[in-house]
């Protein structure tokens, strides 16, 4: 539970053992064991569960969602919040699925550093790129793991120059692998200078042999016998030689990611990289107002935007929490603070910590925290929250342009309300988008990813028991145009007319030429990709 001892310690204190990061992924990489693993080192769970192990019921942890548990995948972030060596940490673990990038870059707005995860087979694949340049953008310090050790993958020098040349970032090992696969051994931890042994029989607490000054094995003990050992002193001898130094400074702008080697599945080479983590960790960030003002994390003022909306969390209550990124100053439960967007006055009475569906009320939260508001639809995406009677918005969050769009029915006319309500809530947690055509009124969504459409309907047969009938419309191009410049007749097959949620008219183009032809016809008529 969430509780700040204001007497005790002052609020920059407490501001300063937060660490905030989202770990960010291609699909399949690991990235839901590598955070179960940390769950288990601080104890909050007693066994990780396998999203692949579906027959024993056991699931990830973070994957809640009935969908996440039945296809093994993460479509929603979620938040884990636990106490680490001192340290309050909050983490946020993404979708690895393309399809829902534009919640994962939401969260990325929300967080102080990321973790990046690599297999170790595979390198770099195109999300874990994507992510990335994300990050780089917005000067977010990376740092990366390697995972999956304990199987066959590509040489450690290789991945090391690719995430260089493709990510365009220093790299600075921490630790080495000593053998790969079934040859494993251990890791040469460089930074403590020690090796931790590889255990095969299941007993998953690492043995560590200190090493000498100059970085080798005293003893006579079977790993300086084999001859990787030879080869592993020669490769890390190169690294401390020719390799990238461990720079603060480039590490806080993201020129600089620190590499460790493990297997999260084992859990070896976790604990290491927690511990180590957690002292180059950057603390809670300022954040920027849309005016261009900085807003300093221990400011007394509290304030906070909303970065993400998930309904049915609880299935038993249907309930809907907005998740908030504590910017500045202290939460305390019951205050009264301002929405931005309606300038109402709201009093935080029900309000949450997560541990991924597990949640628990919070009394008290600092800058840098991640709490959930109970929601009963004062909140949407991008909304400030704020102390006091000075108005503060911070800048805006990222919005994807809908490129696939379908008409979407009810099966059931008898269950027209629920039909409503399902797509009324699932619309306002930003991963789809709602529209309407601008003769009949008829629904149409758009998504940018094929995932996003089948997840809808599955939830809306799950969560809302409807039953729902999409027909497609195909890829569209979206252009928002200005309502005193709406000429409905410009109309036509090729370039449907519609209205968004706030009932600003667009155009869905069928190609490229269509809106050419468009743009050639009406001049005057300024086309925009998004409002």
């Amino acid at each position: 539970m969430i509780g700040v001892h204001m007497k005790e310690t002052t609020l920059t204190e407490e501001i300063n053992k937060r660490r905030t990061f989202a770990i960010i992924s291609h699909p399949d990489a690991g990235k839901t064991t590598i955070t179960e693993q940390m769950l288990l080192l601080s104890k909050v769970i007693r066994e990780a569960g396998s999203v692949k192990g579906r027959k024993t019921g056991k699931y990830a942890t973070s994957d809640w969602m009935e969908i996440e548990k039945q296809r093994g995948i993460s479509v929603t972030s979620s938040v884990m919040q636990f106490d680490y060596e001192g340290k309050r940490i909050n983490i946020l673990d993404t979708p690895g699925h393309e399809d829902f990038s534009e919640d994962t870059y939401r969260t990325l707005m929300a967080v102080d550093s990321a973790v990046m995860v690599i297999d170790s087979a595979k390198g770099i694949e195109p999300q874990t790129r994507k992510l990335f340049k994300i990050c780089k953008m917005r000067g977010i310090p990376i740092f990366t793991f390697i995972n999956k050790l304990d199987r066959d993958g590509r040489e450690p020098m290789d991945l090391l120059s690719e995430i260089e040349d493709t990510l365009n970032i220093e790299t600075c090992p921490m630790n080495w692998p000593i053998g790969m696969g079934k040859g494993l051994k251990g890791l040469y931890d460089i930074y403590n200078n020690r090796v931790a042994l590889y255990n095969r029989s299941g007993d998953k607490k690492e043995t560590y042999i200190q090493l000498n000054d100059s970085g080798d094995i005293e003893d006579d003990s079977d790993l300086k016998k084999d001859s990787i050992w030879k080869d592993t002193l020669d490769e890390v001898e190169l690294i401390k030689s020719a390799g990238n130094k461990l720079e603060i400074d480039k590490i806080m702008t993201g020129d600089l990611t620190p590499v460790f080697f493990g297997s999260a599945l084992a859990n070896f080479g976790v604990e290491d990289f927690l511990e180590t983590y957690l002292k180059y960790a950057p603390t809670p960030a300022d954040h920027r107002t849309d005016d261009n003002q900085i807003v300093r994390s221990n400011d007394d003022r509290m304030s906070g935007f909303v970065f993400k909306i998930q309904a049915n969390m609880n299935a038993n209550h249907r309930d809907r929490i907005a998740f908030v990124r504590l910017c500045s100053g202290e939460f305390r439960r019951g205050m009264d603070v301002t929405l931005n967007r309606t300038q109402r006055r709201l009093r935080l009475n029900n309000s949450t910590q997560f541990m991924a569906e597990d949640r628990e009320s919070v009394q008290t939260a600092v800058s840098g925290d991640i709490i959930g508001l109970y929601d009963t639809g004062n909140f949407q995406i991008g909304d400030t929250i704020y102390e006091g009677k000075d108005k503060l918005q911070f800048e805006k969050l990222p919005q994807f342009t809908p490129e696939i769009f379908v008409q979407v029915t009810a099966k059931n006319v008898m269950k027209q309300k629920s039909f409503h309500k399902g797509i009324e809530q699932l619309v306002q947690e930003g991963a789809i988008q709602l529209f309407r055509s601008y003769s009949s009124n008829d629904y149409i969504l758009g998504v940018v990813g094929q995932l996003q459409l089948e997840v809808f309907q599955f939830r809306m047969k799950n969560e809302y028991n409807s039953d729902v009938i999409m027909t497609s419309l195909g890829t569209k191009i979206a252009r928002w145009v200005d309502p005193e410049q709406l000429d409905e007749s410009a109309a036509s097959s090729r370039n449907m007319l519609v209205k968004d949620r706030n009932d600003q008219p667009l155009f869905l183009f069928e190609n490229r030429f269509a809106e050419n032809w468009f743009a050639q016809k009406y001049p005057d008529v300024k086309l925009t990709s998004r409002l």
